[in-house]
């Protein structure tokens, strides 16, 4: 009687799941996790934050200053730029704050926030602006950034991200790229709302200082649409699109039109 071998109803050494899909529940299950991870993470440094006393930051700002400092101009049109920034604080601001403003020799319309109530003008931005109005509330907005502790809590969550993926991934690992695109994702969404609160702020900041709110959206209108990132784009960037904050600005703002003669020039310092 001839012997013939048969495949067995049950493999337990071979799995009749897709590779692929297995694959799929894998990557999907570790982003969920370091996402997960992330959020809660991100929540802690948020409370942390704010609780961060202006001395310590101060000492913070210490330490990121001097790589900054050596772009930065000096002479008369920085000051000119201090003169206004102090103007402003003694009048509209009450935060635990000197603001000290630097300006940065580069063509990029831009300024940010650094802790210690430091911020930092790019020149790009200044040969836009039109008018004092505009630039009050440049400055106001990045003054808005302090208020939130937004400054703190990107810089802490940069950390965290960088931290939790090396952690759970390594430093090396082929995925870490999908995993911190993915967490990516999730931080400019935090950062848009950043934003926006800031532009409140800076709103608020030119009611103040002029009674009117006056060039408010001027100077988003005249930002190149290189730099602005569109309906679309507005999802994977760090700022809203310009359209949405100037409807969301006039939403706010007493008014929408300005009488003529009403905006004041940019300070001939500045020129």
């Amino acid at each position: 009687m001839k012997y013939i071998p048969r495949r067995g109803k049950t493999n337990f050494n071979v799995s009749s799941t897709s590779i692929w899909r297995e694959l799929f529940v894998l990557v999907a299950g570790l982003l969920a996790i370091c996402v997960s991870l992330y959020l809660v993470l991100g929540w802690t440094v948020d409370l942390v934050a704010f609780h961060i006393s202006p001395r310590i930051e101060a000492g913070l700002g210490r330490i990121l200053m001097p790589h900054f400092d050596a772009m930065s101009q000096e002479g008369s049109r920085r000051q000119c730029l201090q003169e206004l920034v102090d103007r402003v604080q003694d009048s509209c601001i009450n935060l635990p704050y000197h603001f000290r403003v630097f300006i940065v020799e580069d063509e990029r319309i831009n300024a940010f926030a650094l802790p210690g109530g430091n911020i930092m003008v790019f020149s790009g931005l200044l040969e836009k602006v039109e008018s004092e109005n505009e630039l009050v509330f440049i400055l106001g907005h990045e003054m808005g950034h302090f208020v939130n502790r937004d400054h703190l809590r990107r810089l802490g969550r940069s950390l965290v991200l960088l931290a939790a993926t090396t952690l759970i991934l390594g430093s090396d690992s082929p995925i870490n790229d999908l995993v911190v695109n993915t967490m990516g994702l999730t931080e400019l969404h935090f950062s848009r709302e950043q934003e926006t609160e800031a532009d409140e702020f800076g709103l608020k900041v030119l009611q103040c200082f002029y009674g009117n709110t006056c060039g408010a959206t001027d100077f988003f209108t005249r930002i190149p649409e290189e730099q602005d990132p569109g309906r679309f784009g507005h999802y994977f960037s760090s700022h809203p699109e310009n359209r949405r904050r100037i409807n969301h600005l006039r939403a706010m703002a007493d008014r929408n039109d300005c009488p003529a003669g009403i905006m004041a020039a940019v300070p001939t310092c500045l020129d």
